[in-house]
């Protein structure tokens, strides 16, 4: 798909690369092996927020040392690399999670206008506790009360790409994060 260079370009924009693929997959698997230990006797629940943290969630999963379970859903709030503010669920829930430990799988919490309305929305079904996973956390743009139980890498506010993480859908497969070069 794309060649890993230092520099690449998406559309009308250039990108640096970040993060390599080696620091990304080393934090992913500490974040597994402490929300294993963490949740030692119990079989979490993982809810991976499409589209963005699809692979995070899957290498996640792949790294854990406990039973557990993993579902997805699907919240919008991006439009190119803006977000829009406003969080609409595309895709629900169908699972039963009354009584169970879920553990929100999130690519990147920036103001937390997301969380929160995810942790509202599942409060209302009665889970036995909720946690937040995030891959990346730019702690200068919170603007909710969230705790994140887990936090692979606290980030600047700059525009990334690859991982998962798109601009306008494109760059989701690279293995390295990229930051956008001001031009």
């Amino acid at each position: 798909m794309f060649q890993r260079m230092s520099t690449i370009k998406i559309k009308d924009k250039s990108f640096r690369i970040s993060i390599p693929e080696s620091e990304i997959k080393a934090r992913v698997k500490a974040l597994a092996q402490q929300i294993s230990k963490d949740m030692e006797g119990k079989t979490p629940l993982f809810l991976g927020v499409l589209n963005g943290s699809f692979i995070f969630a899957a290498d996640l999963m792949r790294e854990m040392t406990i039973p557990c379970e993993i579902s997805f859903v699907k919240l919008a709030s991006y439009q190119g690399t803006v977000s829009t503010g406003k969080v609409k669920e595309v895709i629900g829930i169908n699972e039963n999670l009354a009584g169970r430990t879920i553990v929100i799988v999130e690519d990147i919490v920036e103001s937390g206008t997301t969380m929160r309305r995810m942790i509202e929305q599942l409060g209302t079904r009665n889970p036995a506790s909720v946690h937040i996973c995030t891959l990346f956390f730019k702690p200068d743009k919170l603007k909710e009360d969230l705790t994140l139980d887990y936090v692979a890498f606290r980030i600047p506010d700059d525009f990334i790409v690859g991982y998962g993480l798109d601009y306008d859908q494109q760059g989701r497969g690279l293995k390295d994060i990229y930051t956008i070069v001001e031009e």
